[in-house]
């Protein structure tokens, strides 16, 4: 079942213009990778599906709602969650705190913070330590549980692995397999082909802000092609 629906989707800053005419469908209950270098528009079609471009062309469809015409608040509450680049938590606010600000657009689900304590022991151990004393691969543990708390039904994720370690990379991707099990569809944005591969299901490749390659079914990537769409050679 489609989820999200994108057709011709154009995304501006300023004057200047950041996708071109992106056609993408997410389905229910499946992780989609978003893969290309540095600014090949990754991010900025999270923004776009989270309400917070400014101008665009073009329409989001989910669930009948197009996400173009609507505030960001309203979006949060329809069931989509960010982990955005760089985690942006609250300095001034414990572990624990911190993942209580996801509960501000909460809806129903299975998500608590004693799950999300589960899911990432370690925050537990330190839920009354200030956020900006964790190391980075906690902070983006802290981060995705905060997403988790507001129970949503799409799990926007840009660029998890950026500045951490392999090991603690490992770790936090390892949990989207419990976290899938609950049934929520994930958009993946990674730099890292590999690692978006070994999570995802089906995969763009993104190039000056248009799908250079679409794969259907990651286990049948051709690597060579895939490289060519990254590289635009």
């Amino acid at each position: 079942m489609t989820l999200i629906n994108i057709k011709g989707l154009e995304a501006y800053y300023g004057d200047m213009q950041a996708l071109f005419g992106l056609d993408m469908e997410l389905r229910a209950g499946e992780t989609f990778a978003l893969v290309g270098a540095n600014g090949a528009g990754k991010s900025t079609l999270l923004r776009a599906m989270c309400g917070m471009v400014e101008k665009t062309n073009g329409s989001i469809d989910y669930e009948g709602h197009d996400l173009t015409q609507l505030p960001p608040e309203e979006i949060a509450k329809l069931g989509i969650a960010m982990v955005p680049e760089g985690r942006r938590l609250f300095p001034s606010l414990n572990v624990e705190e911190n993942l209580k600000m996801g509960m501000m657009n909460r809806r129903k689900g299975p998500w608590t913070l004693e799950r999300v304590f589960a899911l990432f022991p370690i925050l537990q151990e330190r839920r009354a330590q200030m956020v900006n004393t964790l190391s980075g691969g906690q902070q983006q543990m802290v981060a995705v549980g905060r997403a988790l708390m507001a129970n949503p039904k799409v799990l926007l994720c840009d660029e998890l692995s950026l500045g951490l370690a392999p090991v603690i990379v490992e770790q936090i991707y390892k949990s989207f397999a419990e976290i899938r099990r609950e049934g929520m569809a994930i958009v993946i944005v990674e730099q890292d082909i590999q690692r978006a591969i070994s999570v995802s299901d089906r995969l763009n490749c993104l190039l000056h802000g248009q799908v250079t390659l679409h794969i259907d079914d990651v286990t049948n990537v051709n690597m060579d092609q895939l490289t060519a769409a990254y590289f635009g050679e």
